[in-house]
């Protein structure tokens, strides 16, 4: 796996997507972070919505249960 600095473009428009759809709900975006390990983006909005948006683009919500 290629280790980037800055997230892949259909990485960036996907976080930009999901960033607009939480905010249509009003839900509070608590944490965008671009992990340099993984190549992830992962999204903490309100009380417990976690997103994770690989570098394809193809997000997930993330279930602790």
């Amino acid at each position: 796996m290629k280790l980037r600095r800055y997230p892949s473009d259909e990485q960036a428009q996907a976080c930009l997507r999901v960033c607009q759809m939480l905010s249509n709900c009003l839900q509070d975006i608590r944490l965008f972070r671009f992990d340099t390990n993984t190549n992830n983006v992962f999204i903490l909005a309100g009380e417990n919505i976690q997103i994770i948006v690989p570098p394809s683009g193809i997000w997930n919500f993330i279930n602790e249960t």
